[in-house]
């Protein structure tokens, strides 16, 4: 890490809390980020049955962000930035994801003491664009993108995220949703499917089924939560924006979600507890992705993520 590139050095970039977990400068590298995937457990390295398909989700990559006419955009702050790319592959929202739909990385992390007994934290520099293959603007085959804790202490496991919902089945609708699971079975949450093995409240990014209006039964849209992002005018054109995910692990409640200049307050919100798994206590997994809408590569750059606690 160089001396431009020390968190003690970003207070115009980011708001840490007071103890820094991890400083993911991408230019260092993929630091810990990598695709989240299956669990290859079942005879002959075989996943789990699932009605949704992750093995095919596009790739995790670092990235200079080159394009046909723009050349080498490079980072924020530097040249790489991490990209996560969907493949050319999407059902109608309404729809389970299609296989290649979606594109996850995931930092494999366990909790520090003070990371279990106040607030964390997940910040980051981010821009958003489809794949250059084409002539118009492509900012509504973007579905969807955004950021979670993926967390299990002895008592429970919760996914606490927020989804910016940018585009449904064509229509751009430009809101924030947080994680919330409705009051709905465990084979409901899973489209209806008996046996497979997710429970009610695990996995909302690609589990909850989910309505043409951009509903779904695993979000819940954040009050006052429209907000237009800065996209630009071609979509060789990336423009980076702030993120900034703020929770409380001892009370398992949200605090804050800030976009940009837009802070949205979600105190005393609750995501959805659930039993504990076997063998992940401790668990404390940051998640960020993406979703296509249409069968179109689309891409998220981000060029540093800061996690933070106290």
């Amino acid at each position: 890490m160089n001396e431009f590139s020390h968190p003690l050095l970003l207070s115009g970039r980011y708001r840490p809390l007071q103890n820094i977990l991890a400083y993911d400068d991408f230019n260092q590298g993929q630091c810990g980020w990598i695709d989240l995937m299956n669990n290859f457990v079942l005879e002959g390295h075989k996943p789990r049955p699932s009605i949704v398909t992750k093995h095919r989700w596009g790739p995790v990559m670092l990235s200079n962000a080159n394009f046909g006419y723009a050349g080498t955009h490079g980072a924020m702050n530097g040249l790489y930035s991490l990209k996560l790319a969907t493949r050319p592959e999407a059902n109608p929202y309404e729809q389970p994801p299609a296989p290649g739909a979606m594109s996850m990385a995931i930092k494999r992390m366990t909790s520090l003491p003070f990371a279990n007994s106040g607030k964390l934290q997940l910040e980051m520099w981010y821009a958003y664009t489809p794949e250059q293959d084409r002539a118009g603007i492509g900012e509504k085959d973007i579905r969807a993108f955004g950021a979670l804790f993926d967390i299990q202490d002895t008592e429970h496991r919760y996914f606490s995220a927020a989804r910016y919902v940018n585009s449904v089945n064509g229509t751009l609708a430009r809101k924030w949703q947080y994680a919330q699971a409705a009051d709905v079975t465990d084979s409901e949450w899973a489209y209806d499917t008996e046996g497979d093995w997710c429970k009610r409240g695990i996995d909302p990014v690609w589990f909850g089924k989910r309505q043409s209006n951009g509903d779904a039964d695993s979000f819940k849209w954040v009050p006052g939560g429209e907000e237009v992002l800065c996209y630009n005018e071609s979509d060789d054109k990336i423009n980076w924006s702030y993120f900034r995910l703020t929770i409380d692990t001892q009370r398992r409640e949200y605090c804050e979600l800030q976009s940009g200049r837009s802070t949205y307050s979600l105190q005393g919100v609750q995501p959805t507890l659930v039993a504990p798994y076997r063998g992940i206590t401790s668990l404390l997994n940051p998640v960020i992705w993406i979703e296509a809408d249409t069968t179109r590569r689309v891409f998220l750059f981000v060029d540093s993520v800061l996690i933070s606690a106290e």
